[in-house]
């Protein structure tokens, strides 16, 4: 799952910020997308923590490589839009994608220090 929305990502960040939605408003449409730059990585993250919850080989420094991956594909992601006709790359986009990232990861990591996802890995051992 993580690659496949690693290549959703590319292929949106292909085309014109408008090319699949523009709502009416603009200023709505405006902050509509640009707060998606805090949930577009955070589901990175959290795609790539549940495929190694799968293996049962979660642990923090596990935690910190998934956030690694997610906010350098940020960086890709910013560094890939610079080069599309009608998008931008701002170094506060990819502020924007690693605060969605640090986030995520806070709640990951203040859960599993919790109960060590006992429950969800459950669902994997069948």
């Amino acid at each position: 799952m993580p690659f496949a929305y690693m290549i959703l990502i590319w292929t949106l960040s292909s085309m014109p910020d408008n090319a699949v939605v523009e709502l009416p408003d603009s200023t709505v449409d405006s902050f509509v997308k640009e707060s998606l730059h805090l949930v577009e990585f955070a589901i990175l993250y959290l795609l790539l923590v549940g495929a190694l919850l799968t293996t049962g080989k979660f642990s923090f420094r596990a935690s910190l490589i998934c956030g690694l991956i997610a906010c350098g594909y940020g960086l890709l992601d910013e560094i890939h839009q610079s080069f599309v006709p009608a998008r931008s790359a701002t170094i506060i986009d990819f502020v924007k994608d690693v605060t969605g990232v640090l986030v995520a990861s806070y709640f990951v990591m203040r859960a599993y220090r919790k109960h060590g996802f006992e429950r969800i890995m459950g669902y994997f051992r069948g």
